[in-house]
């Protein structure tokens, strides 16, 4: 089982009550509006890796997915848990790179969404095949990585886009899109993001 001191959750937990507010102040849709219109329709199977405070998780639940949502930070999870109580979400308590918990379960959307920057270049490197691993065949994988300073407390790395395409092209994931240096959702200066989404070939 994961602890509350997994490697990249670095104050989270301390913050987690400011968290829970800060994020779902955003809405599920203005959040991914730009790649809505790839999600595989309902009720498919969805993965959200780093789940936080529940906003996506619930966010898909409400349009009918299957969720599973993955947060190692158990002040979030509970959290998140108490404010998203229904439609049901699967809750676990795991982290990358491993994701044990996970092996051999398969979904048709799997979510990092500011996650993949948390974790160093060696967990970078062996989280990739776990998650492509995780995308069923035909399935998609979206994901969200930041740059600029990083908040006191907390564990992050300017990640490129081109290493993170790189990774999962040596998994046979396909990239979709890649939009670099978007403005932060929240208009914050000195922050911006990389949004990525790639297919895994279906089954011939």
């Amino acid at each position: 089982m994961a602890s509350a001191l997994v490697s990249g959750t670095e104050g989270y937990a301390e913050e987690a009550a400011a968290l829970l507010k800060e994020y779902e102040s955003l809405r599920f849709g203005q959040v991914h509006r730009q790649v809505s219109h790839l999600f595989p329709p309902a009720p498919a199977r969805v993965l959200e890796i780093g789940a936080g405070t529940g906003r996506d998780a619930a966010g898909f639940a409400a349009l009918g997915y299957r969720v599973t949502a993955v947060e190692p930070t158990a002040a979030l999870r509970n959290g998140a848990q108490q404010l998203h109580p229904s439609p049901p979400i699967e809750w676990i308590d795991d982290a990358l790179p491993e994701l044990a918990a996970l092996r051999g379960k398969s979904f048709d959307i799997v979510m990092l969404t500011a996650v993949w920057m948390h974790l160093d270049a060696d967990q970078r490197r062996a989280a990739m095949p776990v998650v492509a691993g995780l995308v069923a065949p035909g399935g998609k994988m979206f994901l969200t990585q930041r740059h600029g300073p990083v908040p006191p407390g907390r564990r992050m790395f300017d990640v490129s886009p081109a290493e993170t395409v790189g990774l999962a092209d040596a998994e046979e994931l396909v990239c979709l899109l890649r939009l670099e240096h978007q403005p932060s959702t929240r208009n914050r200066p000195g922050i911006s993001w990389d949004r990525l989404a790639f297919a895994k070939p279906p089954q011939p």
